[in-house]
């Protein structure tokens, strides 16, 4: 069959747009894989990680297990959670915390402090985050700090936090508990930190 000049160019032109077409989604696609990829595999200390609501507007990376607590504290004579009790937190520093039911794995004396601070990693900085206690602070002594100490942090929470300059923003001498809590069908272990006034007996 004959076909007109115009009939031909018309055929070529969508050729090249379907051409172009799927190079383009197959590019647009591996860009996607790869950096979807790269967002989502920051890790903490150890175990995978977790996301943490942030006064900042982010979110940051907790471990799923914690570890241990730090060298040096000391554990609570007389806590009003006791080690094994359950509970339930009402606080919210990461998603699903609040409301979750959790035991009580550690029962601390110390100070707790609220720190603004600029990760290590490039990230971007981290303001309220909740919390660092006295002895995850470097050279803090045991004296309370006061509000706008600035501070160099070696908690290991997640990562950019380890040798992270912060300032102090708030501090309470609560008893400081780590807990073991379920949230979003995930266990989170030795989770540091919440204070006395953030959980409540479960019922």
């Amino acid at each position: 069959m004959r076909r007109t000049p115009l009939a031909l160019a018309g055929i070529a032109l969508l050729a090249v747009a379907t051409g172009c077409s799927s190079g383009d989604d197959a590019d647009h696609d591996a860009a996607y894989e790869t950096n979807h990829a790269t967002s989502s595999s920051p890790s903490g200390a150890s175990g995978t990680p977790t996301a943490e609501a942030s006064a900042s507007g982010g979110a940051h990376m907790h471990s799923m297990d914690g570890g241990p607590a730090p060298a040096g504290i000391t554990a609570a004579k007389n806590p009003t959670y006791p080690v094994g009790t359950e509970v339930t937190l009402t606080t919210d520093h990461m998603a699903g915390m609040k409301g979750a039911p959790a035991t009580v794995v550690g029962a601390y004396d110390t100070v707790a402090y609220a720190v603004d601070y600029t990760p290590t990693d490039g990230g971007e900085k981290v303001t309220d985050h909740k919390w660092v206690v006295q002895q995850e602070l470097k050279d803090a002594g045991s004296e309370p700090l006061a509000d706008g100490t600035e501070v160099t942090i070696e908690a290991d929470h997640m990562p950019g936090m380890k040798g992270a300059k912060g300032t102090v923003v708030s501090s309470t001498t609560q008893t400081v508990y780590m807990v073991d809590y379920q949230a979003d069908g995930m266990t989170m272990k030795n989770h540091k930190w919440v204070v006395e006034d953030e959980m409540m007996p479960r019922t």
